[in-house]
């Protein structure tokens, strides 16, 4: 997953989807499977490209985590793009519509559980507690 910041890093780009087997709605970022021999921080680019028509400017590494530790290894990777351009129409359009959402809005979202998914809440958590919309490429 990515978080994807705005260029002047104030919003994040997130899609309103449902989720059908647990039947949610909810904010989500950008995301998806690794295609093999793929690195992780290609197809976070390539994922946020297909899923959104943007190319992210500048992307690096904000965390990996293991989702369900103990049952079943399944690493989740998470980065962080500063800034995007739109470049295309999504192609991959079962992904809902992504928006630009003010980051101050986040952890309203998140306390009222329109941000449930795991990816999303660990990076935009992560984000917030480090203050990573700040730093960087300044």
């Amino acid at each position: 997953m990515t978080v994807v910041l705005n260029d002047v890093r104030s919003s994040v780009l997130m899609s309103w989807r449902h989720r059908f087997v647990p039947d949610v709605w909810n904010w989500e970022l950008p995301g998806g499977l690794l295609d093999e021999g793929e690195e992780p921080i290609d197809t976070a680019a390539r994922e946020v490209l297909e899923e959104t028509g943007y190319r992210v400017r500048n992307i690096e590494h904000l965390v990996t985590f293991e989702p369900m530790i103990g049952m079943v290894r399944n690493a989740h990777h998470v980065y962080l793009a500063r800034g995007a351009e739109l470049v295309a129409d999504p192609t991959e359009l079962n992904e809902g519509k992504f928006q630009w959402l003010p980051l101050s809005d986040v952890p309203e979202l998140i306390r009222t559980g329109k941000i449930v998914n795991s990816g999303s809440l660990v990076g935009l958590l992560h984000l917030l507690a480090l203050g990573g919309a700040k730093s960087g490429d300044e």
